[in-house]
């Protein structure tokens, strides 16, 4: 079959092909073509034909000119984390108060807590690590109750609340209230954390998660500030009342409406005095808030201090008012601990208030309830004795007048 097949291909080789279709005549085309309408109609299907043949083969007939091409994208930002409030802004009852009240909280949106200090990790020296975050991770404390106030004697009527007085067996409010303390020979550091009473999440926290011997400072403005007070002493801290002062800038910066003013009179000054000392009981010193100008004037802080003598209340600040003596005792902070609200930035000034303390013997810092303060200082202070120092309550750190 094969052998036939190639035979017969081979034969056919060399004739050229011949055509199966008929044959086609164009003559009756060329005849129709010659008539006008025809060659008219003709000439436009032509046209129209070419112009298709164009597009097809070469595509957009604009593609050779010059062109710029631009992506546009719909942008989504996530709501911006508020900072963290300033003291000013905290005392001061201003500022975005939704954003203050859920920092530190972990079940508040993700995107309001952490404001303070971002996401930095610190290392402790003894390896314990602070991140930036809102969530607090240091443990809880066990309580160790101080006696619950007020302490029989230790407080008289006052036009706006019970004050604190001298007992008629010589008691006073300074060594009554404050945390029992015994040293031990090695460099003392205390600590405070001040700004409490606003903030739920961040007051519990730093009540339960702080050792009992850091001192705890509170707002008077702050809603149920007795019962604050109170919790705070049951798990064990002495606690003081903030005073806001006139600061440079006031009424701009304005620490509320109870505030010393430079301007002030004495008996301005007692009427005012009585207000903020009348808020609780239970407390063994105050400190200020702010008050740099306030601290310059003479009259203002001898009507100040002698309130204090009177009531038998120590004044603790924050370093303003080193040089200025008086109140039934003193004591004045060597360091603010967060000036600025990162892991890093605390953990180093608690790093050189460690080293002030070995260097002199006792060291005091301050520091405001920020989240990351906080949890800082409960981290840090968890490895004090093992670095050879004694955490001791600030009360430890007051001296009479004259001694």
């Amino acid at each position: 079959m094969f052998a036939k097949r190639e035979s017969a291909l081979a034969a056919a080789a060399g004739a050229a092909p011949q055509s199966k279709l008929p044959r086609l005549s164009l003559a009756p085309v060329v005849d129709a073509l010659k008539r006008p309408p025809v060659a008219v109609g003709a000439a436009g299907l032509l046209l129209l034909g070419t112009v298709a043949l164009f597009l097809t083969v070469l595509g957009d007939p604009t593609a050779g000119t010059p062109s710029a091409r631009a992506a546009l994208h719909r942008e989504t930002h996530a709501p911006a984390a508020p900072e963290a409030p300033t003291g000013m802004e905290a005392f001061g009852m201003g500022g975005d108060w939704a954003a203050w009240q859920t920092l530190g909280d972990p079940n508040a949106d993700p995107a309001l807590s952490g404001a303070a200090g971002g996401d930095a990790l610190i290392t402790l020296p003894d390896g314990a690590t602070v991140a930036g975050g809102g969530a607090f991770t240091a443990p809880k404390r066990p309580a160790q109750p101080l006696v619950s106030a007020p302490i029989a004697g230790l407080s008289q009527p006052g036009p706006n609340g019970p004050l604190p007085t001298i007992a008629a067996d010589g008691r006073v409010p300074a060594q009554a209230y404050a945390r029992p303390f015994r040293p031990n020979g090695k460099p003392r550091v205390s600590l405070i954390v001040g700004g409490l009473g606003l903030n739920a999440v961040t007051t519990r926290a730093a009540i339960e998660r702080l050792p009992a011997e850091v001192t705890l400072s509170f707002v008077p403005y702050a809603d149920g500030l007795q019962g604050w007070i109170d919790l705070a002493r049951a798990q064990g801290h002495e606690v003081m009342i903030e005073i806001p002062m006139e600061p440079s800038g006031y009424p701009d910066n304005d620490p509320g409406p109870q505030t010393l003013l430079s301007s002030a009179t004495p008996d301005d000054i007692t009427a005012r005095m009585n207000w903020l000392l009348g808020r609780a009981t239970g407390y063994f010193a105050v400190t200020n808030y702010l008050g740099d100008k306030f601290v310059t004037s003479d009259n203002g802080m001898a009507a100040f201090l002698s309130v204090l003598r009177q009531h038998g209340v120590a004044f603790i600040d924050d370093g303003s008012a080193r040089r200025k003596p008086g109140a039934w005792a003193r004591a004045s902070a060597d360091s603010i601990i967060d000036e600025t609200q990162t892991p890093a930035f605390i953990v180093g000034r608690l790093n050189a208030l460690e080293a002030r303390a070995k260097a002199t013997g006792a060291a005091l810092g301050t520091g405001f309830s920020y989240p990351v303060t906080v949890e800082a200082a409960a981290r840090w202070t968890a490895g004090l004795d093992a670095r050879g120092l004694q955490l001791a309550p600030a009360s430890a750190m007051t001296q009479r007048p004259g001694r």
